[in-house]
C-alpha cells in the first residue's frame, strides 16, 4: 500500500506533466522521475508502463479538446501515427536490451540542437507555411514517425517535443497546429506501448488510474492555455521546457 502523501505528490507531478504535455510535450520528464523515486521496488518497465497509462488518458482528453478548434491534416497524420504505433511496440519490446545511458546522451544532444535552432529562428512556427501534403511529406512522416515511435516505446520522455519540432520545422505547421498534431501521433505510440505493458503485467492500476486522472486535469488546463494564447505562447513554453530538460538531463548525465 502506497503512502497517501506519496500519492498526493505523484498526483501533483502528474498534473504538471499533463499540462506540459498538452501544450508542448515532454511532460514525462516531470512525471517519470517522480514515479522512479516513489516506486524504487519496481522495475523500470513497470514504472514506464504505469506512466504510459496516465499519459494515454491525458493525451486522449487533450485531443478531444483540440479536435473542434484545429484543422488536422489527416492525410499526413494517419500514416505518421501508424508508423509510430508499430515502432513504439518494437521499442517497448526492446526496453530491457537498449542501453539507456547511450539513449540519454543522444537525446541530450538533440535537445540542445532543437533549443538553439528554435531560439535563433524567431519566426519559427509563428505562422503556418504548410502548403499541401504530397507523397514526399507522407514518406518523411512515416520515417520520422517510426524513429520517434521507437524512442517513445523504449524510453519516451521528450517524444512529444520531438514531434512538435518535426511538424514545425519539416512540415511548416504553426506551433499550435503542431502541438495538436503531435498529440495524435503520441496517442498512437502510447496505445502501442500499452499493448505490450498491460499483458506483461507492467502496469500498477491503482496508482496508474489516480495519476491518470490528475494527468487529464492538467491536460485540460494545458489545452486551454494553448488555445487562448496561441503559437507564440507555445514557442516560449517550448523553449523553457527544452532548457529545463537540458539542465535536468545534464545534471543526471554529468
Amino acid at each position: 500500500m502506497i503512502d497517501e502523501t506519496v500519492l498526493l505528490t505523484l498526483g501533483f507531478f502528474a498534473f504538471c506533466g499533463g499540462l506540459i504535455d498538452a501544450a508542448v510535450g515532454g511532460g514525462g520528464l516531470v512525471q517519470i522521475p517522480a514515479l522512479l523515486h516513489a516506486l524504487p521496488q519496481h522495475s523500470i518497465a513497470t514504472v514506464l508502463g504505469t506512466n504510459k497509462l496516465a499519459v494515454w488518458a491525458g493525451t486522449a482528453s487533450s485531443i478531444f479538446r483540440y479536435v473542434n478548434k484545429i484543422k488536422f491534416v489527416w492525410k499526413l497524420l494517419i500514416p505518421t501515427m501508424l508508423a509510430a504505433f508499430i515502432f513504439a511496440f518494437v521499442g517497448a519490446m526492446t526496453t530491457a536490451y537498449i542501453p539507456k545511458q547511450l539513449m540519454s546522451y543522444v537525446v541530450f544532444c538533440l535537445l540542445i540542437m532543437m533549443a538553439i535552432y528554435t531560439f535563433l529562428k524567431k519566426d519559427l512556427g509563428a505562422q503556418s507555411t504548410y502548403v499541401k501534403c504530397g507523397y514526399k511529406d507522407i514518406a518523411l512522416g512515416v520515417v520520422f514517425g517510426g524513429l520517434i515511435g521507437f524512442y517513445d516505446g523504449i524510453f519516451g520522455p521528450g517524444s512529444g517535443s520531438f514531434l512538435l519540432f518535426l511538424f514545425v520545422k519539416v512540415f511548416g505547421f504553426d506551433f499550435l497546429n503542431a502541438s495538436a498534431s503531435a498529440k495524435v501521433v503520441n496517442l498512437g505510440t502510447f496505445s502501442s506501448a500499452l499493448l505490450f505493458f498491460i499483458p506483461t503485467g507492467h502496469v500498477l492500476w491503482e496508482i496508474g488510474l489516480i495519476i491518470a486522472l490528475c494527468n487529464v486535469i492538467g491536460s485540460l488546463v494545458g489545452v486551454f492555455l494553448a488555445l487562448r494564447y496561441g503559437s507564440q505562447f507555445i514557442r516560449l513554453f517550448f523553449l523553457i521546457l527544452l532548457i529545463f530538460l537540458i539542465v535536468r538531463m545534464g545534471l543526471s548525465l554529468f
